[in-house]
């Protein structure tokens, strides 16, 4: 109940240099970042949202500061649609306002 606010600063897409991840993606050929790299984030990146979103009742705030999870055309919707249900916004402060509420016992 006193985790309300989870940060993550880049997407998690492994390093271009792990050599297991190397092996698949040569295996997967020129469609690995699509069938290797994607998915791997999307589930890094859900599991990270979990840290904050354990139950129905959970309240807080996940910020992802990477901009490429509003901005990248070919994976951004793979990566959100991996996140459990929940309102997303860009407006500083709605998030603010939420976390005060929170705080406050609002919701």
């Amino acid at each position: 109940p006193t985790l309300s606010l989870v940060t993550i600063d880049r997407l998690p897409f492994a390093r271009p240099d792990d050599p297991l991840l190397d092996a698949r993606r040569e295996r997967a050929g020129s469609s690995a970042f699509k069938t290797i790299d994607v998915p791997r984030a999307a589930t890094l990146l859900a599991q990270g949202t979990g840290r904050l979103i354990r139950s129905i009742n959970d309240r807080g705030v996940v910020v992802v500061f990477d901009r490429r999870l509003a901005t990248a055309r070919s994976y951004r919707w793979d990566l959100i649609t991996a996140l459990p249900p929940m309102r997303r916004t860009k407006d500083r402060n709605e998030v603010i306002n939420y976390l005060r509420e929170i705080r406050d016992g609002a919701t």
